[in-house]
């Protein structure tokens, strides 16, 4: 009897990561030419920075980068969420982490689909920021129950797509042929659709209560909002953006530019003007526009501890509270000043940043820890003496305050309701179908791992001697 031979998950996320990023380039080309921008600038930042360079290399993460997207949805029921995590494992994606982004105004709380054993995020590191509509959260009682009524009656993916992710779930994978029908089906779920479900009078009600509600239920399905290539230098990027003729959001958000990158930067074109029809009555289109979709720029540095979170939301709430970023762009300069000056609190070398406990590294041996003659059991004596060298661990995750300045930036500035900050974990994992995973107990392993393993080899080696 002939084994049927299944397609890796790490491949299908790959050829699902490359057929989105043709689509959305396709339909946004103001995406292609920021991707053009990107890798020019990060072919500029290696040339620059030789030693760059050869640590990204020695830790396998330079051939990554140049493929490395993440991309956002933002769905409207529970029913979307579950299938929707049903269909990223399929990928080898899982949820990491919970953001609520009522705590910044925006009513929806999320995760983000993701790889997430080192393997496997080496082999293609696509993600997705995925949010989910807190319809709770809408004041207006009659407007919230049209709005569950809309999305109840909204089918987002495809029989065939529906099918294929049961069938993976049932056999444990998809040979060739189906897993390229299966990316081709999953694809029809992030397609811009430019006619609307609603008439134009519920689309006013639903944009005047808040511009993402309108987003999320007036179409047929939730339309990728953005993909993210990532960059070595964003305030490159931000500078060169204007010349390639896009026009950039007026801040980068995140932590300041620094020696030694923390966390996440982002920064964004703003999102297009485009046409949409909405049904009116007897079946007639009537032409109108939405503004929802834009593209985003993201710089990684390490990931932060829970005593290095601590110290840089207190930063960041500290700068807030001194000035807090206006959408014109008119005060950029000086939030930007009081950022880096209120960063200074924060090391910017990264072994200050180590020894403080703020951020997460990985170790490995160096060729003199690899003929270690006697254990170094004590981690500081063995870095001293040159037996073990580190490399922080990249953030792989997000900043629910950055996520929510992108999606407010892009979204407007009108007057809408205000959202009290409502965090409910318990009901989005209940929607998801799932627990989402913890990233400090992740980032923690992970470090733990390559420490043991250093340790390990040092033990061995000595006991052979």
């Amino acid at each position: 009897m002939q084994t049927r031979e299944f397609v890796a998950a790490d491949d299908i996320r790959s050829q699902f990561s490359a057929a989105m990023s043709s689509m959305y380039r396709d339909e946004v080309p103001a995406y292609g030419t920021l991707m053009a921008l990107v890798a020019r600038v990060n072919n500029a930042t290696l040339d620059a920075e030789p030693q760059l360079k050869e640590r990204l290399e020695a830790t396998d993460s330079l051939e990554r980068i140049s493929q490395e997207r993440h991309g956002a949805i933002r769905l409207g029921t529970a029913a979307e969420l579950s299938m929707m995590r049903r269909v990223f494992a399929v990928m080898g994606m899982h949820p990491v982490g919970y953001y609520d982004l009522s705590t910044a105004g925006v009513p929806v709380h999320s995760t983000a689909f993701r790889p997430v054993k080192d393997r496997h995020l080496k082999r293609n590191p696509f993600r997705v920021f995925t949010s989910l509509l807190r319809l709770d959260l809408i004041v207006d009682e009659e407007l919230r129950k049209e709005a569950a009524t809309v999305l109840a009656a909204r089918k987002i993916f495809t029989g065939k797509a529906t099918a294929l992710v049961e069938k993976a779930e049932r056999d444990g994978g998809l040979d060739a042929a189906d897993a390229a029908l299966f990316v081709a089906e999953v694809l029809e779920t992030f397609r811009w659709h430019d006619k609307a479900i609603v008439d134009a009078g519920m689309y006013k009600r639903l944009h005047d209560a808040h511009r993402l509600i309108a987003d999320v239920v007036s179409f047929k399905g939730p339309h990728i909002n953005h993909l993210t290539p990532r960059t070595l230098d964003i305030d490159a990027v931000q500078t060169l953006m204007p010349a390639e003729g896009i026009a950039p959001k007026a801040v980068v958000e995140g932590p300041p530019t620094r020696k030694c990158p923390i966390l996440l930067r982002q920064t964004s074109f703003k999102a297009l003007e485009e046409p949409v029809a909405f049904i009116g009555e007897k079946g007639v289109w009537h032409a109108g526009s939405h503004t929802a979709r834009f593209g985003e720029i993201e710089q990684r540095g390490v990931a932060l501890t829970p005593k290095g979170r601590a110290l840089y939301d207190a930063l960041l709430n500290e700068t807030r509270a001194k000035v807090r970023p206006a959408a014109d762009g008119s005060n950029s300069a000086e939030y930007e000043a009081a950022l880096a000056d209120v960063f200074t609190a924060f090391p910017d070398d990264w072994n200050g940043i180590r020894k403080a406990g703020l951020g997460y590294f990985s170790y490995s041996l160096t060729q003199k820890g690899k003929a270690a003659s006697q254990p170094e059991l004590d981690i500081e004596t063995a870095i001293a003496q040159g037996l073990i060298q580190f490399d922080p661990i990249v953030y792989e995750d997000f900043l629910p305050v950055s996520a929510a300045g992108i999606f407010q930036s892009n979204l407007g500035d009108d007057a809408t309701q205000e959202f009290t900050a409502s965090p409910n974990q318990v009901m989005f994992e209940r929607d998801l179908g799932a627990s989402v995973i913890d990233e400090f107990a992740h980032y923690t392993a992970i470090e733990k791992a390559s420490l043991n393993d250093c340790l390990g080899v040092i033990e061995m080696l000595t006991a052979a001697q």
